[in-house]
């Protein structure tokens, strides 16, 4: 990675629990995340931030929907009017989910699109970062801010949770006679969704290290909370093999 680096990108360190932006190899803003539980593990990637969206809607995905939704609505007829989740068929009507026979479906079977509004209380909170993905992963503020206050902060199902993601907004849009804090706050006010596109793409970067120098010159180690580090010393002390393909190559 170190050799494929950008001048100006964004970071995060899922083992650390931060995300940091680097602007002309220098880290100008830096905040607290919470990222995936160890059985669902934030993955590994690169890619490229294209837009953020302001009051987003949150379209449940397929193994929440498993895991979480469904069971959670068979066992309180509620929970989506608690939580301000609508049904929506196929051609994105809604259905009125009290007419619906909760019991029979499986995420298999399930025929339609639970999507929770805009507002304060929606999963992703007021602002989502996007860097499309095969993954579905992505960037977004949460509702639950307390969390940020754990040491270990894995609570999340494989997305990257901001503790400050309006200040990042503001940073990455770079426009302060539009994006200010005042116009964000007004946008977010409206509980309309907006989306807005960066300038130029911006390279993110989710990667998982669990020892690193700090400024003061002293190695700092953080928890091996996904269990990785066993594997990797394995392989690094592992005999040392040259590759017939390479031989062939010189």
């Amino acid at each position: 990675m170190l050799h494929d680096l950008e001048e100006t990108f964004l970071i995060v360190n899922i083992a650390g629990f931060y995300v940091a932006y680097v602007k002309d190899r220098a880290v100008v803003w830096q905040s607290r995340v919470q990222v995936s539980k160890p059985y669902r593990k934030t993955p590994v990637f690169k890619s490229e931030m294209k837009y953020l969206v302001f009051n987003p809607t949150w379209t449940v995905p397929p193994t929440i929907l498993a895991q979480d939704m469904l069971p959670a609505v068979q066992r309180h007829p509620s929970y989506l009017q608690d939580k301000n989740i609508r049904v929506l068929d196929p051609s994105g009507k809604a259905v009125d989910p009290s007419k619906l026979d909760w019991s029979q479906y499986t995420a298999r079977s399930f025929p339609y699109a639970l999507r929770q509004e805009p507002g304060p209380n929606n999963a992703l909170g007021v602002v989502k970062f996007i860097f499309p993905n095969k993954r579905f992963v992505f960037l977004h503020d949460t509702p639950n801010k307390s969390l940020f206050e754990k040491e270990t902060r894995t609570f999340s199902s494989g997305c990257i949770r901001v503790e400050q993601p309006l200040a990042l907004a503001e940073r990455l849009l770079d426009d302060p006679a539009t994006w200010n804090q005042a116009h964000i706050a007004e946008v977010i006010q409206s509980q309309e969704t907006q989306t807005v596109y960066l300038r130029q793409p911006l390279p993110v970067l989710l990667l998982y290290w669990t020892a690193m120098v700090e400024t003061d010159e002293q190695v700092h180690f953080m928890p091996d909370v996904y269990d990785r580090d066993a594997a990797i010393l394995e392989n690094l002390n592992a005999t040392f093999r040259l590759r017939q393909r390479d031989v062939e190559r010189r």
